[in-house]
């Protein structure tokens, strides 16, 4: 696990300087703390910081091949390098080393761009091709391992982490105002934009070829559900996926560094557990989180189940809310965009003692994208049905329903009402998605009128539209599996996943994502996954036997955070004093009136506490990133572009 950077310039007379790599990867010391790199050569420069996991006396970076006409920086794992090691030493290709990465140059050499698609892991990597001239850039199936690019004139800059980029002179610095509208209806930014209006995310699945003087992006992998679904049996299918994520886990636990695991208590975190100690000697440490709230879920007592039942090296610790806010001006430089995931802050917390003992920890993150694990894909599927008994009623009956509701109070039951006159993708943007500037006279008197104006353009919406066009004519479930793979998944919890990790130097390991999982949920039957009220049907009939009944009969709780508790009573005055000073009022978003009506609502009711992170977070953002100097950039600024 690393960093990466790079910098190509398309005219080939004009050379990349050292200090100009030098400064990109200094920004990205918490990445790779045991070494670096740099390579320049004429119009292109690479660089690596380096976290050494495996072959730690062979594995620097850049690394070339025998004659120095292929270079690689890589960031990631490659679980299927000893087999495709022994693939490229049968067809004549010499090693140097044992790691990973050099497989990645042997297979370019012999498939070129098509290279990528032989790999199983998580990863991003640019290769330099020396006789072509060419620069190719591919980042992992499922976005594990983020790749920021940035392309103005001549230039094109990319790195694992956008203030790696922001220490290039030639990287504009101006801020999307549509992002920040994104941001704020989705609570992270889907699709390729960031706030800053010129870098932009890589998909996943995607890679960038930089030759000629020109750039073209290009997507290898998608995940696609097939029409004729798997004729495996209910019991046949658990019974295939139970080996096969056996074999995924065995894979992942490759290192020559120690591994731990993080026991969130639930189910699938808990199966991984069992899958790793069934097929290791070593001693497995497990790490989890509490919180000593009153009246709050805490998972550490099904944590420790976990660790009793396997025997494991157990640690637990407990966060507060003064840990809490005092973490926030460092989650926000470290996530460097604004997403509302409280529960990052925990990680942090929980990865900084894993560092203490491990190097590499394994998380149970995915599962509920590929099987159908969250209650909104069980209580869609239900608004379904009511919609085809409906029939041509349907619009009717959802404005009574929806009407009932808010006279019962009933928001819950007030807004799947709204949603029975609507197609799915009328309103189905990922799990997340809110209505800010369309939602309630208090949202709507939320924006100025000058940022409602220039906040319309690129949106999510339109990414949502191209997510949705390519799964038309599939079934409801499929849909919505599908729409938060290709979202929520990459650009809100597994950017939280690597920025929170790797803030502390550790590599964090996801086995249900990987793409051979995927693949297989996909071509099961949507029953298999979600049926009535049931959720993870088979993924749960996989794990019977193996995980304790109290845990897998518990109902889901995700990872809880009081945030919402803290930051309405313990932290009222620090939010208060950060999104209605008059420097937040000064950047020309919000109203006042309308950042005071949030809070005064916030204050008596609930549920509106996302809205609030949401604002607290924007404004530390722009102190951050905005107001001050970016940190190691030699007094370079930034401004917000007119």
């Amino acid at each position: 696990m690393c960093g990466i950077a790079g910098k190509v310039n398309f005219d080939t007379s004009c050379r990349v300087e050292t200090e100009e790599i030098a400064r990109m990867i200094g920004a990205m010391r918490h990445r790779g703390p045991d070494g670096q790199g740099i390579h320049v050569q004429g119009p292109v420069g690479l660089g690596h910081v380096r976290l050494s996991i495996i072959d730690l006396a062979g594995g620097g970076q850049p690394m070339s091949n025998e004659d120095d006409s292929v270079w690689i920086v890589f960031n990631g794992e490659i679980y299927n390098f000893p087999e495709l090691r022994e693939r490229l030493l049968g067809k004549g290709h010499q090693f140097k080393s044992r790691c990973d990465t050099e497989v990645i140059i042997h297979l370019y050499e012999e498939y070129g761009t098509d290279c990528v698609t032989q790999l199983r892991g998580m990863f991003a990597f640019a290769i330099w091709d020396v006789p072509r001239q060419r620069l190719f850039i591919a980042r992992d199936r499922v976005g594990i391992k983020p790749v920021y690019f940035c392309q103005t004139g001549g230039t094109l800059c990319f790195a694992s982490e956008i203030k790696a980029l922001l220490m290039d002179e030639s990287v504009p610095r101006g801020i999307s105002l549509p992002a920040i509208d994104s941001f704020l209806n989705y609570h992270y930014i889907p699709g390729p934009q960031t706030l800053f209006g010129d870098i932009r995310r890589l998909p996943p699945g995607n890679a960038i070829t930089v030759e000629n003087g020109s750039v073209r992006v290009h997507q290898y992998w998608d995940l696609v559900f097939a029409a004729e679904r798997s004729p495996l049996s209910f019991d046949a299918a658990a019974e295939e996926l139970r080996e096969l994520l056996r074999a995924t886990v065995l894979d992942h636990m490759i290192s020559d560094v120690p591994v731990g695991f993080l026991a969130s208590g639930g189910v699938d975190s808990t199966a991984l557990l069992g899958f790793a100690v069934e097929q290791t000697s070593r001693q497995i440490r497990t790490y989890t989180i509490g919180f000593d709230e009153q009246g709050f879920a805490d998972e550490r007592p099904y944590a420790r189940l976990a660790a009793e039942r396997f025997g494991t090296e157990h640690h637990e610790i407990s966060m507060t809310a003064g840990q809490f806010r005092d973490y926030l001006p460092e989650y926000v430089w470290h996530m460097e965009e604004p997403v509302c995931e409280p529960p990052a802050i925990a990680l942090h917390y929980l990865s900084a003692l894993a560092r203490e003992h491990v190097k590499v920890l394994i998380s149970g993150e995915g599962g509920d994208e590929a099987f159908g694990g969250y209650p909104n894909y069980r209580n869609q599927l239900i608004v379904e049905e009511i919609k085809s008994l409906c029939g041509p009623f349907r619009a009717s009956v959802g404005h009574g329903v929806a009407g009932l509701g808010s006279v019962l109070g009933v928001g819950r039951f007030a807004a799947y009402g709204r949603l029975l006159p609507l197609d799915l993708a009328e309103h189905y943007q990922s799990r997340t998605a809110t209505a800010w500037s369309g939602g309630s006279p208090v949202d709507a008197e939320l924006y100025t009128d000058a940022f409602r104006l220039a906040s319309r353009g690129e949106t999510g919406r339109g990414w949502f539209d191209a997510l949705f066009s390519r799964v038309r004519g599939q079934d409801v479930l499929s849909q919505m599996l599908y729409i938060d793979t290709k979202s929520w998944l990459p650009d809100d919890l597994l950017i939280k996943a690597d920025k929170m990790t790797m803030a502390n130097s550790l590599e964090l390991r996801v086995p249900l994502l990987d793409h051979r999982v995927l693949e297989f949920a996909a071509r099961l039957p949507s029953s298999y996954k979600v049926k009535r009220l049931q959720t993870k049907r088979v993924l749960k009939r996989a794990f019977e036997g193996l995980v304790p009944q109290e845990i897998l009969k518990r109902k889901k709780s995700g990872f809880p955070v009081p945030y919402e508790r803290w930051l309405r009573k313990d932290l009222r005055e620090f939010v208060r004093d950060t999104v209605c000073s008059d420097r937040a009022i000064g950047r020309g978003y919000f109203t006042r009136a309308g950042i005071e009506n949030l809070l005064e609502r916030d204050a008596s009711q609930q549920g509106n506490m996302k809205k609030v992170f949401c604002l607290l977070v924007l404004e530390l953002w722009h102190q951050r990133f905005v107001d001050a100097p970016v940190r190691e950039s030699s007094g370079l600024e930034l401004s917000i572009a007119a």
